[in-house]
């Protein structure tokens, strides 16, 4: 993904086709730019732009329209790719990043539409603090596993403090929050369950 900063630069192909599908749910509920700016939170300015590919959107922004358009993040993500695959080697693995926030996100799972179930690689950098004012899909299961460094994730309104080989399990309902606060990065692990 490219930095904001960076200027009017052609978009890379993963924003390129991001915005199309962004646009193309948009038309599928029949929506104008108006009501999913009121649906999302999001500015009419902001949406737009995103669906014009002018802007890379934010992991909060995503997190929003996923949540308005009930899909996970990782769905809308594979809804991008041009084929499903049984089989994504590493270095496949599609990357997004929020460089802003401090957040790498690599698709593990091979994408498919139709599953309930997904893995997710997470990086935050040292300091990152990442929220989400609601889940993508009500009644989410995440299965938080710390691979390195320390990760405090709060969901519930509880604060759980994660060290490497710690895993959290809960349902997300509400506004949750990925902070790194240790002096190194954390890479963990989230498993994502449909209900």
């Amino acid at each position: 993904m490219r930095d904001r900063d960076e200027g009017p630069e052609a978009p890379d192909l993963v924003d390129a086709r991001l915005a199309a599908r962004l646009a193309e749910l948009r038309a599928e509920h029949g929506w104008s730019l108006g009501e999913l700016a009121e649906r999302s939170g999001a500015s009419r300015s902001t949406l737009s732009r995103a669906e014009r590919a002018e802007i890379s959107p934010t992991a909060s922004l995503l997190n929003r329209l996923c949540a308005v358009y009930g899909r996970t993040m990782s769905r809308l993500l594979s809804e991008i790719e041009t084929e499903p695959a049984l089989l994504v080697r590493a270095g496949e693995q599609p990357l997004w990043e929020d460089r802003s926030a401090g957040f790498v996100r690599r698709s593990v799972s091979p994408p498919h539409a139709g599953l309930r179930g997904e893995l997710v690689e997470g990086r935050l950098a040292a300091g990152a603090d990442l929220a989400y004012d609601r889940p993508p899909v009500p009644g989410l299961e995440q299965h938080i596993w710390v691979l390195a460094g320390a990760l405090e994730v709060t969901a519930q309104d509880v604060e759980h403090h994660l060290g490497t080989g710690d895993c959290l399990r809960t349902r997300v309902w509400g506004p949750t929050r990925f902070r790194c606060a240790g002096p190194e990065d954390a890479r963990y692990v989230l498993a994502v369950v449909l209900p």
